[in-house]
């Protein structure tokens, strides 16, 4: 006899509540201000940690303006079987006053649970990060180049085709020192 499976469980908004976030150019603090929502639950939900009440969810469906169904409805949604992206279509977090391009390859709906991107440095270009959510991992693999990584105090120069794995729960910089542009993959894993 198989063991029944329920369908009664909380409908998982979090998805749904960053897509709708993102698409109207709000930071998880820009919310938590409209919605009188703290950030830390805001991430929560966002992550599937936390499922709002549904004072919570009227709240923030009122700060996004669309109807709380929409943030509780499970979308069916028509998946082709290869979807590609092409590269305009990538999109890209510029810090050409810090020398960096960061282009997100990883899918929207995973931000704060799992990221990857394309990294780019110019010469003497710096990606410097606060301290993530504890527990945080990243894991960079030189493709081009060479790079200089410093977490904490600690500071380590990444060879091409090598990979860093370091706690990302910390400050933590990646330089590029030499003369010619360096590229990496960069994989942050929230927990």
């Amino acid at each position: 006899m198989k063991p029944s499976v329920s369908t009664n469980a909380p409908p998982e908004v979090g998805a749904a509540l960053q897509r709708l976030r993102l698409a109207r150019g709000l930071t998880l603090e820009d919310l938590s201000r409209i919605a009188g929502v703290s950030k830390s639950m805001l991430s929560q939900i966002e992550r599937e940690k936390a499922n709002p009440t549904i004072a919570i969810t009227w709240r923030l469906a009122n700060a996004l303006g669309v109807a709380i169904g929409e943030l509780l409805a499970d979308v069916e949604k028509n998946v082709e079987t290869i979807r590609v992206l092409d590269a305009h279509e990538t999109p890209t977090l510029p810090g050409a006053h810090a020398g960096y391009i960061l282009r997100i390859l990883g899918p929207m709906e995973l931000a704060g649970k799992y990221e990857w991107y394309e990294l780019t440095l110019a010469p003497g270009g710096e990606l410097a990060s606060q301290a993530h959510d504890p527990g945080t991992h990243e894991h960079l693999t030189l493709l081009h180049g060479s790079m200089e990584l410093e977490v904490g105090s600690a500071k380590k120069k990444i060879k091409l085709g090598s990979t860093a794995r370091y706690p990302a729960d910390q400050q933590h910089a990646i330089r590029n020192l030499g003369k010619t542009e360096a590229k990496a993959l960069l994989v942050v894993i929230h927990r």
